[in-house]
């Protein structure tokens, strides 16, 4: 079916909760109440490094309706790793996290719990436990880590070390007539997510635990939480309650263990919930990566050969850290023709915040690294940076030099050059940007992203669709829509087989009790490979609804008509039947429910790519940056629902200004603390300060793909931060490469360039 002839795909239609959302009927887990809930508060370190020689409850637990006081004295010891997925998965790096600990490692870990029947209770009682540390040294610096065992952790640091190659980079390096060579940084990161960590557990009578969760992949959590709770996995249930966003920071296991042992212990209903502080301080952050970069290239402007040495502080915990830096290694061989190229990652534990998984999972890191030192490069060679790059970029059906699956179809050319167009690049560039005050500049940038696991895990999605006997439909799968409309898109796609209105099926999300087994929301790979997998479902109960009805109509299968949820033969057009008159009369005449289960496994993992232009204009006096004009071209293969891939852009976009020029922890080199701590030290880039963003898509489609849809949830976010620094560099005549740009970085950069 031709792209001009569908109804429902390509069509921008509402999120399915909208109408709850904008009424106030949906229930976020933060709003859920149960008979005898009691309700547990955190106590968390104040220090980064330290032994707990003594813990002193005896006040709190004398406040009236405490319920109790948990530390690492009174609860499991096993040790997991957050970001472990499924069972069989080797971590790659120690299982390093308990609920509570002994050794507090960074200002934020956790240290007790207070238990209580209201919120306000367990608060006070929180002032009143007594906890005597034994500080110990620390480290805040990735760069600074002894290398050797026993400094944060028993293992050796760095913990974890990756080599990509092609090629013979060193001989290339030896020979080259022009390198560049940076030094840049990116900074940790917080999600800022509207809705905080919160988590409810359900016991019962029989010993199973219930768990809601907001999270990003349910059978994660029934791991995680059977595993320390010494359950099997039957008697945990996690069911996926809406979510107010998580751009990565739900993707990890962090409150449900905790509230599940509490649950079980005293036989109530509990619930955790953080506030902003702990959210940021004390849950997961973007990696901060430090990377030292050099690129040869000869005088026409080929790339010669490239060479990264990456460092990514994982914090305190060993989380993701290691598939972190994996994953940005391989993504740096799906952007450009580069014969040779070394990529040496390293992961060291540090004295802060946890890092974890975050939109884009290392990508706008790795890009940034890549692109400001690519703009290095065009400017030692006197070639426009546009022009350089597309001399460089991929082509359709590229094969991945590390050794990855195909590129795919992949669109990154289309998207330079028709983004260039709009944004009116040429033009642009060519204008001086003025020795004034106020002086302008504009940049841009490449990306890549992937669209699941294929290559490197199992991926794969069941699912059943069952057509009842009035015609509606319901679709069951163990889905999570994190807000950004995977339900809505889902069913477009269900809704444009079947020929029958999407608001016509039910599609419950992740339970797992309930629904089939899925590795969750991740990777980028809802929309291709579920989606994939919601093409191949429909297909299946199409064929199998056709074949009821030809038995009802008694005609030949090929003879029966599909359309706008009415079914008749060619043969006898008036002889008109409603779907539900069908499915009815398959139960009643042929003994048969119309139902299908089927599995789809992904065959493919090709990448998306963009590229985003931006404006700038810097002011010399103060420092601050406004963003002028955005330009966002993304290869996405087919919008199933372009309003929610703009969505998402929009969004991307929003979070990578953040990056580059002012979300940071900022944490105190001295204490330890996290000095953005709130939503009014840690700054976001606001709906007044968002510049005008063009979104131009390119749908030249993706062969596996439903439709020939990609990802664009991660992506979206992937290009925009080192294109604002490009943009900076290019009005100041600067080279400056750790992110965010504050205005006391850049008047340094000001005041380095004229002395």
């Amino acid at each position: 079916m031709s792209g001009d002839c569908l109804k429902y795909v390509g069509k921008t239609l509402p999120i399915h909760d909208a109408p709850g959302k904008v009424r106030g009927t949906l229930k976020y887990t933060g709003d859920l109440k149960f008979d005898g809930m009691l309700h547990a508060k955190l106590l968390f370190s104040p220090w980064p490094h330290a032994k707990i020689l003594s813990i002193d409850a005896v006040e709190a637990l004398s406040m009236p309706g405490v319920v109790g006081v948990f530390t690492h004295e009174n609860t499991p010891k096993t040790a997991y790793n957050s970001q472990v997925w499924f069972e069989g998965q080797q971590a790659m790096t120690s299982e390093d996290e308990r609920i509570f600990t002994d050794t507090v490692r960074y200002v934020g870990d956790r240290v007790a719990a207070v238990l209580a029947v209201d919120d306000k209770t367990a608060r006070e009682a929180l002032g009143l436990i007594k906890v005597e540390y034994e500080k110990l040294p620390f480290y805040l610096d990735p760069e600074k880590v002894p290398a050797q065992e026993g400094v944060i952790h028993p293992v050796s640091e760095p913990f974890f070390r990756k080599e990509l190659k092609c090629g013979s980079p060193e001989e290339v390096f030896a020979g080259a007539e022009l390198v560049a060579e940076d030094r840049i940084e990116t900074p940790k990161v917080h999600h800022a997510a509207l809705e905080p960590h919160v988590c409810l557990a359900l016991p019962d009578h029989n010993g199973k635990i219930t768990v809601l969760s907001p999270c990003q992949i349910i059978y994660a959590v029934r791991l995680n939480v059977a595993r320390v709770l010494g359950l099997p996995f039957n008697k945990v249930r996690v069911i996926k309650t809406p979510m107010g966003g998580s751009f990565g920071g739900k993707q990890e296991v962090i409150l449900e263990p905790l509230c599940a042992y509490l649950a079980l212990k005293t036989g109530k209903p509990v619930k955790v919930e953080l506030e902003r502080r702990a959210c940021i301080a004390s849950t997961r952050t973007r990696t901060k990566v430090i990377s030292y970069v050099k690129t040869a290239a000869d005088r026409q402007g080929k790339i010669l050969a490239r060479d990264f040495r990456v460092l990514a502080d994982t914090g305190a915990y060993t989380s993701n850290g290691a598939a972190l830096v994996t994953a940005m290694g391989k993504k740096l061989f799906r952007l450009y023709r580069v014969a040779n190229q070394r990529y040496q990652g390293m992961a060291v534990h540090t004295n802060t915040p946890v890092a974890g998984a975050a939109r884009g999972y290392g990508t706008p890191q790795i890009m940034a690294i890549s692109e400001i030192n690519l703009d290095h490069t065009a400017r030692k060679l006197g070639l426009d940076p546009l022009e350089f790059r597309l001399k460089n970029l991929v082509r359709p059906n590229d094969p991945d030099l590390s050794g990855g699956p195909s590129l795919g179809d992949a669109r990154i050319v289309e998207c330079a050059q028709e983004g260039a167009g709009l944004f009116a690049w040429y033009a642009k560039r060519r204008r001086p940007p003025g020795q004034g005050r106020f002086r302008k500049g504009v940049g841009m940038a490449c990306c890549t992203h992937g669209n699941g696991y294929f290559g490197a895990f199992q991926d794969f999605v069941t699912m059943t669709l069952r057509m009842l006997e009035d015609g509606s439909m319901i679709l069951l799968s163990g889905l999570h829509d994190l807000g950004c409309g995977t339900i809505t898109s889902i069913k477009q796609i269900v809704a444009e087989v079947m020929d029958i209105d999407p608001g016509r099926i039910e599609m419950p999300e992740g339970d797992t009790e309930t629904s089939p087994y899925d590795i969750g929301s991740q990777a980028s790979r809802v929309m291709h490979v579920c989606g994939g997998g919601a093409l191949k479902i429909a297909e299946a109960v199409k064929e199998l609804f056709s074949a009821q009805a030809a038995l009802i109509l008694d005609c030949a299968q090929d003879d029966v008509v599909m359309c706008e949820e009415m079914v008749w033969s060619r043969r006898d057009p008036e002889g008109k039947y409603s779907y539900g008159d069908i499915a009815s009369r398959a139960q009643r005449q042929n003994q048969t429910e119309i139902i299908i289960t089927e599995t789809y496994r992904a065959t493919d993992n090709p990448g998306s790519y963009g590229a985003n232009f931006a404006e700038v204009e810097v002011d010399t006096l103060t420092g601050l940056v406004r963003v002028l004009d955005v330009v966002a071209a993304f290869d996405v293969g087919k919008a199933i629902n372009p309003g929610f891939v703009e969505g998402q852009i929009y969004g991307g976009i929003q979070m990578g200004l953040g990056m580059a020029l002012t979300e940071d922890l900022d944490i105190d080199p001295v204490t330890g603390i996290v000095r953005g701590d709130s939503l009014a030290n840690y700054h976001i880039v606001n709906a007044p300060d968002m510049p005008p963003v063009r979104v131009l898509l390119i749908e030249k489609g993706e062969n596996d793909g439903p439709y020939g849809a990609k990802s664009i949830g991660e992506i979206a976010t992937c290009a925009i931060a080192p294109a604002i620094v490009n943009a900076v560099n290019h009005a100041l005549g600067t080279g400056l490469s750790v992110l965010p740009l504050t205005p006391m970085r850049i008047l340094s950069g000001l005041k380095k360039k004229e002395g």
